[in-house]
């Protein structure tokens, strides 16, 4: 017996699909599969752009790419110069950010997580955290400026490898807390719920199975922050990386440059072969971001088997 919605009753009282129904099934199905290319379609259209650039980068620099070039210093002749200062001034950016933002975001999350009360100065936290992590990075480089080069001065000794690090570990402590604590709340309750049980405390509960279990989330959010922070240039320009330096920096309190900054001194000069070494230095920055990003992966991985 057919029905107003198109649907019709069998002999033995179930519903027999109609016209109707196939009918927006298969509109539903077409939809679904239209959506699908047409992600793919943007997928591949990212990718093609990306392989051609990266191609044309390593075809203009990789044929200047040497061991010289790597341990030369800056110079105002294109064929002499090298990016050994700046390659150094990131590494000890990269060390020193990893140092200081991990430990401080990965408590920050721990604390908003497990131990903050649900009250309105937890959520305006919550709320402003998350708005911090879209802030424009220039925004961090003036703010660096004035409390870690200015205010902070004596102790951070201006514009120093210091002051740089702690402006990139701002910038990107919001990525790290937000990754962290969603780490934290994939973790089943039974877990916490089964430590209380048999009488752990709270941070005896955090230690030896929420931290372990959050680590590798925590580790995926830090390997996106710090690929972030080394490809930074306007908060460095900001709180005092040299264009051009002579010298290698030698501790955390001495002067430095790195690697966007120089590579961004070397585009704007006219002279081709300054292209040509600023093509060079993206190849050796994108094989640094890469080594740092295997390490963190082999972190990550290590600490998901554990798990």
């Amino acid at each position: 017996m057919a029905t107003k919605s198109g649907t019709q009753t069998s002999r033995k009282g179930g519903p027999e699909q109609g016209p109707l129904f196939q009918s927006s099934t298969s509109a539903r199905h077409t939809l679904d599969r239209m959506f699908a290319v047409l992600v793919f379609i943007a997928t591949m259209i990212g990718l093609v752009v990306l392989v051609v650039l990266l191609v044309d980068i390593a075809l203009d620099g990789l044929p200047r790419l040497s061991w010289d070039f790597i341990t030369s210093y800056s110079s105002v002749i294109p064929d002499n110069t090298g990016i050994y200062p700046a390659l150094l001034g990131s590494l000890w950016l990269l060390a020193l950010t990893g140092i200081i933002s991990v430990p401080l975001g990965i408590g920050a999350a721990t604390y908003l997580e497990e131990y903050a009360p649900d009250n309105w100065l937890t959520r305006l936290i919550e709320i402003n955290i998350s708005n911090l992590a879209g802030v424009p990075s220039i925004i961090y480089g003036l703010l660096g400026l004035g409390i870690f080069v200015n205010l902070l001065g004596p102790i951070t000794g201006g514009q120093t490898i210091v002051a740089g690090a702690l402006t990139l570990s701002l910038l990107i402590l919001p990525v790290i807390i937000i990754a962290t604590r969603e780490a934290f709340r994939t973790i089943p309750g039974a877990v916490r719920e089964g430590g209380y049980a048999l009488g752990a405390t709270r941070w005896e509960v955090i230690k030896a199975h929420l931290l372990p279990m959050a680590v590798p989330g925590a580790l995926t959010g830090t390997i996106l922050a710090l690929s972030r922070a080394i490809g930074e240039t306007a908060p460095l320009i900001v709180v005092g990386a040299a264009t051009y330096i002579t010298f290698a920096p030698e501790s955390p309190l001495s002067s430095y440059s790195a690697l966007p900054i120089q590579i961004y001194s070397w585009v704007s000069q006219p002279q081709p072969g300054f292209q040509i070494a600023a093509a060079a230095g993206i190849v050796v920055l994108m094989v640094v971001l890469l080594l740092a990003n295997s390490v963190a992966i082999w972190l990550r991985n290590k600490y998901q088997r554990r798990v």
